[in-house]
């Protein structure tokens, strides 16, 4: 399985307050890393939508032959919802942290951009979906299409999640 790591810890003023708060009181996190695994799915979600990464700029557009061969929608999500890349965003919580990221093994590819070489055979070989062959190439470069990461809507939601559970659980 491939594994990307993106850490990032908030340096917002409201937010580390009352994680020291809920923390002083002997409170476990992980219902709360759990609100804010969910809001991030969600952002994630509306990055692959807009196909732009965290800092809202907009991901590399598919270069020919793909683009004619792409079916309706957005890029990475040729699958849709439940086989795409986007499909496979999840969380993990536990107290004081949560993860989101995938578990597709190209995943990383996606993220952080690859080239891709023959490695058994002298070419690559490129087919259809309907397994027509179209083309071949000894290497072939993906651009970096980053989706994960922590953007202005990402810190907006951790800190509401934050908010909520201190309202309702202070």
């Amino acid at each position: 399985m491939t594994s990307i790591v993106i850490t990032s810890h908030l340096a917002g003023g409201e937010v580390q307050a009352a994680f020291r708060h809920w923390q002083q009181l002997g409170r476990d996190s992980t219902p709360l890393m759990r609100a804010i695994g969910v809001g991030l799915i969600s952002n994630v979600h509306d990055r692959f939508a807009a196909e732009t990464d965290p800092d809202g700029a907009r991901w590399a557009p598919l270069k020919e032959p793909w683009a004619s061969l792409r079916r309706a929608g957005p890029i990475l999500q040729q699958s849709g919802m439940r086989g795409g890349l986007m499909g496979t965003i999840t969380s993990d919580a536990a107290n004081g942290e949560v993860s989101v990221g995938s578990n597709k093994i190209y995943a990383a590819v996606h993220q952080f951009g690859a080239t891709i070489k023959a490695k058994n055979a002298p070419l690559l070989i490129f087919r259809t979906p309907e397994g027509v062959r179209f083309g071949a190439a000894r290497q072939v470069t993906i651009p970096a299409r980053p989706y994960l990461g922590i953007s202005a809507a990402d810190e907006d939601t951790i800190l509401d999640a934050v908010e909520v559970f201190w309202l309702r659980f202070r």
